[in-house]
């Protein structure tokens, strides 16, 4: 019976250092800046001087064209995504923007539309600093 016991405080202590590890780490964590969004998504920045934190706007995270730095190649999932938007708007009787040629299907259309660069949407990809590059799709190239 003692070794029973011997073995459960054995755990215990064992449990006890990684509590008192992770709590040492949870506190350093909460001694860095933390990035804080509010509900209409613009990002919370600690201020200069005495005007305390202020909020980022959407033209403070956009990334200028002349400095993006993500590929200007569309992704196979931007692809499936602008072609099923534009196909979904086509069906709802948007604007067709290409010569139809008797087609009728939605996505038919959308995929000609993308291959003649006449879409009308914009890519906005999203870096991990919490900035963003918008990407028109006629600038975009397409692969497929």
């Amino acid at each position: 019976m003692s070794d029973e016991e011997n073995f459960g405080n054995e755990i215990e202590t064992a449990y006890d250092d990684f509590e008192d590890e992770f709590s040492d780490h949870l506190n350093e964590e909460e001694d860095e800046e933390q990035v804080q969004f509010t509900e209409d998504g613009r990002q919370v920045v600690s201020g200069q001087g005495s005007g305390g934190p202020r909020l980022k706007t959407q033209q403070e995270l956009a990334v200028p064209k002349e400095k993006r730095t993500t590929t200007p190649y569309m992704t196979k999932y931007e692809r499936a995504r602008i072609l099923g938007t534009r196909a979904l708007q086509i069906s709802m009787n948007a604007p067709v923007l290409v010569d139809l040629e008797g087609e009728t299907d939605p996505l038919q259309i959308a995929m000609k539309e993308l291959s003649q660069k006449k879409v009308p949407l914009v890519v906005r990809r999203y870096l991990p600093d919490g900035s963003f590059e918008d990407w028109g799709c006629e600038e975009l190239i397409v692969d497929h």
